[in-house]
């Protein structure tokens, strides 16, 4: 089997699985950008995801009504930077200080999804939660500063913006009304 990865600039490669995994440094390639390639179906797999954009992401069920919000925010247009950016945000690299504070504030899942420099992001919550106080509580979080002033040398933002400042929230434009 052969792996399709993707080195820091983008480019498409086809490297022997065993070699790649062995050593992904030496072919310029980094985990997060590990594909799978199934040759004969021509599907493409995130090796670090449950399922892929092509086949859709199972939602948690949390027994409770939830709400949704869902923000967008540009990084830089630097294929290098962006590369950094989604490596941060593995599961290997991002800060456990950071996802436990999250989840202290009342929020039940946050996504980020990724189309060029354009980032998505979806937040569910129950229906009680209250976006600004958990924003605000969210600011004093330890390292949550250090975060921000971190992840921010990729964010096409102002520098010493809190994540509030940076996401921008969006409005539903559609549903299927039922």
């Amino acid at each position: 089997m052969f792996l399709l990865t993707r080195n820091i600039f983008g480019t498409k490669n086809n490297i022997k699985t065993t070699h790649a995994r062995k050593y992904p440094k030496k072919f310029g390639i980094m985990p997060t950008y590990l594909y799978l390639c199934k040759r004969n179906l021509n599907e493409f797999n995130m090796a670090d995801q449950e399922s892929d954009c092509l086949s859709g992401y199972r939602q948690k069920e949390y027994g409770i009504p939830v709400k949704r919000y869902c923000q967008t925010l540009e990084l830089k247009d630097d294929p290098q930077l962006i590369a950094k950016y989604v490596e941060a945000h593995d599961r290997y690299h991002s800060w456990p200080e950071i996802r436990e504070g999250i989840r202290s504030v009342g929020i039940l899942e946050m996504e980020i999804y990724i189309l060029g420099n354009r980032l998505f992001m979806i937040v569910e919550t129950p229906m009680d939660f209250e976006w600004e106080s958990a924003m605000t509580r969210l600011a004093t979080l330890p390292r949550q500063v250090e975060w921000e002033d971190y992840v921010a040398m990729f964010q096409d933002c102002k520098p010493g913006s809190s994540s509030d400042q940076k996401w921008q929230m969006m409005e539903r434009l559609f549903y299927l009304y039922e």
